[in-house]
């Protein structure tokens, strides 16, 4: 009777956690697809950086927090956009970003984006090519930019 009950237990426990690993296997995160997401919100953040109107870019969290080049941290999406907007006052430079490498959390929630950007000026001339990095998070069922930053490949002069 003893080994019956240990069996059952046993049975029962094996069974238990084959289910609870099928039931996370079943999330299948697709990488390629979150890539392609990741690239059409750094797109649309180029344009509206590129057209002036920052003030309706939905990129960032209202938490975020955004290390750029000599500067303190920018701490807050409000923060951001009036760091963008003052940026636009003294230049006409275009910007675009190019999405290398995605590495999403094994649920999706989160993104770690791996990227290449380019500044040019109104000539056309590379004035500030680099690499940054970008922490995603789903909000409400969109990727928002909780963290991110940047380092240029061009020359200190």
């Amino acid at each position: 009777m003893k080994n019956k009950i240990i069996k059952g237990v046993l049975s029962g426990s094996v069974m238990t956690i084959l289910f609870a690993c099928n039931s996370k296997m079943d999330k299948v995160v697709d990488k390629e697809e979150i890539k392609k997401e990741i690239q059409a919100k750094e797109d649309e953040y180029a344009k509206l950086y590129n057209t002036g109107e920052v003030k309706n870019i939905g990129y960032y969290a209202d938490d975020a927090t955004t290390f750029y080049q000599n500067k303190a941290p920018l701490v807050g999406k409000a923060a951001i956009v009036e760091f963008l907007k003052s940026d636009l006052d003294s230049n006409t430079n275009i910007i675009s970003f190019k999405t290398n490498e995605v590495f999403p959390s094994n649920d999706g929630n989160q993104v770690v984006e791996i990227g290449y950007y380019k500044v040019l000026d109104s000539a056309n001339t590379a004035i500030n090519t680099g690499n940054y990095m970008v922490l995603f998070e789903k909000r409400n069922g969109k990727y928002v930019s909780v963290r991110e930053m940047s380092a240029s490949d061009m020359p200190i002069q």
